[in-house]
């Protein structure tokens, strides 16, 4: 593998560079074999062993987390590296999601019904695994200053997240600081997206049941109506919460599902609904179960229903670190120039990054994925999606200038 391009860094420094031709078509081929052969989350076996049977290859020592999906592996923590100094982690999710692949003539399209890479986290799993085979040949040339860890996580889209197994597997023993990006059909390929502090938000699911002795539709008076009653949950329950809290922090609750009944002139005994909570800020969605909880009691008592609330806490928001900011702004910039680098909004998504955040530093870029000029976005988590698979070199040359950067800070 050649690595002679090189960069000029103000000072004099030199990064080495550009990512092999040979490997930039590896890599899209990888991607396009994971895009075809998409697994839900804690079910990424075949993934798991593609991206360890790549790394072997170049004579690393790969490890299958204890789940038995997901990869950790280390590069240059052997005597010579120094294994005192603290490793950068680089972290992918390896899973898909459990809808439709939509593309119509697209030749890697999805092979699993009803499964596909709608989020690009094949994307995310290639760029690491590319950026872990460049810095593999970087240390065996001497030019890798400090060690680094690749992290390839699986159930990212399952609450609260596979991050926390991940961790619990030692994950972040060693680690100083942990850098990952997220694919973004806003932003074009070649460029990332950087926000200092919280790029996305916390996200919670909620699922209620309401239950009231149900009867004839001509006699209401004698009944708990929980049609109505649910009517009434969807509609006051987030106008509630949201004269609760400050409304510069975000909290929403959205509904994503309302069943009741199965006649029209029948009341029914038993009503069920369920959404998310999402929030921008994470002190208000600590407090979040219990305004929530509060808003839906008081809504189900007055209709005299019932109700049984399941709130399952999902994921804090994406908190990016000053520090890790400027490192990714600072690699980004050293590849490709000021004008690759653009401001980005908080979203209202949720990733499970942020529990890596809640005990290391670390940041999170939005990398770029539409094709320039394109006018059509391409969503994410819908059939549809897809990606410029520029991106890929992008993604991977920004990940190894910033393990060579972090080691002058």
């Amino acid at each position: 593998m050649s690595l002679e391009s090189e960069i000029d860094l103000p000072g004099g420094a030199v990064l080495p560079g550009a990512l092999p031709e040979a490997l930039r078509a590896e890599l899209v081929a990888f991607r396009r074999d994971l895009h075809m052969h998409p697994e839900l989350g804690n079910q990424e076996f075949r993934t798991t062993a593609a991206i360890k049977e790549r790394l072997q290859r170049v004579g690393l020592r790969p490890r299958v987390l204890s789940s038995g999906t997901g990869v950790i592996c280390d590069i240059g923590t052997d005597e010579e590296a120094g294994t005192d100094a603290a490793m950068l982690a680089l972290r992918a999710d390896i899973d898909a999601l459990p809808i439709p692949d939509m593309k119509a003539g697209c030749a890697y399209r999805s092979t699993v019904p009803d499964r596909a890479h709608a989020c690009g986290h094949d994307v995310h799993t290639t760029v690491v695994l590319g950026a872990g085979l460049v810095l593999a040949e970087l240390h065996r040339q001497g030019l890798l200053p400090r060690p680094v860890r690749l992290i390839f996580q699986p159930a990212e889209e399952v609450l609260p997240g596979g991050a926390a197994d991940v961790i619990a597997d030692g994950a972040l023993e060693g680690v100083g600081r942990i850098l990952a990006v997220h694919c973004d059909p806003r932003v074009d390929a070649g460029r990332i997206g950087l926000r200092q502090g919280a790029i996305t938000s916390a996200c919670d699911r909620l699922e209620i049941a309401l239950e009231g002795p149900g009867g004839h539709t001509a006699r209401p008076h004698l009944t708990t109506d929980l049609v109505t009653a649910a009517a009434r949950v969807v509609t006051d329950v987030p106008a509630i919460v949201g004269r609760r809290v400050d409304s510069r922090s975000g909290l929403a609750v959205t509904w994503g599902r309302v069943e009741s009944g199965h006649a029209p002139n029948v009341i029914p005994q038993h009503a069920e609904l369920s959404g998310t909570v999402r929030c921008l800020d994470l002190e208000t969605w600590r407090q979040a179960p219990d305004i929530v909880v509060a808003a839906i009691d008081e809504v189900a008592n007055l209709h005299r229903a019932k109700s049984a609330i399941n709130y399952v806490r999902g994921v804090p928001p994406v908190v990016n670190e000053a520090g890790a900011t400027e490192l990714l702004r600072d690699a980004m910039i050293a590849r490709r120039g000021t004008e690759a680098v653009e401001g980005t909004e908080q979203s209202l998504g949720g990733e499970d990054f942020s529990w890596y955040l809640e005990r290391v530093p670390g940041a999170m870029a939005r990398l770029g994925v539409r094709t320039p000029g394109e006018r059509i976005v391409r969503d994410l988590h819908q059939g549809d999606f897809d990606v410029d698979e520029h991106a890929i070199t992008v993604g991977v040359e920004l990940f190894t200038a910033a393990a060579l950067l972090d080691a002058l800070r």
